[in-house]
């Protein structure tokens, strides 16, 4: 087994449905070098039943790289982190955090927590199968699991399952009577159940997540947890990984200008292969978050990208204004 380095974990951002694709995570390795980048949730059905392994593919650039599954059956489960490992992926994540309908009808997500050792029984079978680390993304809890010692209890049995690293969203999960999205919004965030964990647990890697959005967030919560995960913040105005980066690492912000002439290798070699520009492009539209002239970016990009013949000259477009007023 591969040996932890908790520092591996300090910036990550998260997996999130339809957003963190491989063009995402290209992307968003140009802002930040050092943030270890997830996957889309993709279900152990998909790879060993459906055989999609083409969900699978990624680029050299975007390592450390973790893809994330979703599932609750262990051989299957085990059979899924062997194929992500031999893809490459550095790190195997199960998924018991995601609280949508589609993913309870699978017996898979935030509907797990009621069952850490079904849990506990589908890491150690993941982990039997890999040398990479395999790792859990869970909630504080889910609907009537008001108390620490539920999360506390998970948090014991995923340490017996050899769990070494838990990334931990700092929200229960309403499973009826909420959308996915409110579930990211409306319960509320409770960091210092988080924090006790790792003080309860200082052997366990512990990632935070929830309602992260600024450098100085990020550094609060790194005095008492292991490590920070970015959601929605790193996708509406992706530049704040720069920022990070810049913060934690002690390296020079990049211009949003330089960060776009990065992508240009990438987004000819893609459309090169016959990739729309628009499955890229959506990506990029909060690069310029709260600038002059972000709205214009946006919108250039918005109404061009989707076009017949649309290729990077149409980013440059959107650029030069923001280039020029820089």
């Amino acid at each position: 087994m591969h040996r932890i380095n908790p520092h591996n974990w300090h910036l990550s951002v998260a997996p999130m449905m339809d957003w963190t694709d491989r063009h995402c995570r290209y992307f968003h390795r140009l802002l930040s070098p050092h943030a270890r980048l997830y996957t889309e949730m993709v279900t152990s059905a998909a790879l060993v039943r459906g055989k999609q392994l083409r969900l699978l593919e990624h680029s050299q650039q975007e390592h450390p790289v973790a893809l994330q599954l979703g599932g609750s059956d262990p051989q299957e489960l085990a059979e899924a982190a062997r194929h992500g490992a031999v893809a490459g992926y550095d790190e195997i994540n199960l998924n018991v955090g995601c609280p949508s309908d589609r993913v309870q009808s699978g017996r898979f997500g935030a509907c797990l927590m009621r069952e850490p050792v079904l849990v506990g029984d589908c890491v150690k079978a993941m982990r039997d199968a890999v040398s990479v680390p395999v790792t859990v993304k869970c909630r504080i809890g889910v609907d009537d699991q008001d108390e620490y010692a539920d999360l506390q209890h998970f948090t014991e049995t995923m340490l017996e399952a050899g769990v070494e690293v838990l990334v931990v969203h700092a929200r229960k999960a309403w499973l009826q009577g909420l959308s996915p999205k409110e579930n990211r919004e409306i319960p509320p965030l409770d960091y210092q159940r988080v924090y006790r964990l790792k003080r309860e647990f200082p052997q366990l890697v512990v990632v935070i997540n929830g309602g992260i959005t600024t450098v100085d967030a990020v550094r609060e919560h790194l005095a008492h947890v292991d490590g920070v995960m970015l959601g929605r913040a790193a996708y509406h105005d992706p530049y704040v990984l720069a920022r990070v980066e810049a913060a934690l690492y002690d390296v020079p912000l990049p211009s949003r200008e330089s960060v776009l002439q990065h992508m240009r290798p990438y987004v000819e070699a893609e459309l090169a292969r016959g990739t729309a520009l628009k499955h890229i492009c959506r990506h990029l539209l909060g690069l310029y978050q709260g600038e002059p002239g972000a709205r214009g970016f946006r919108r250039t990009l918005s109404e061009g990208a989707h076009l017949d013949g649309a290729g990077w000259s149409l980013i440059q477009r959107a650029m030069a204004p923001m280039a020029a007023a820089a």
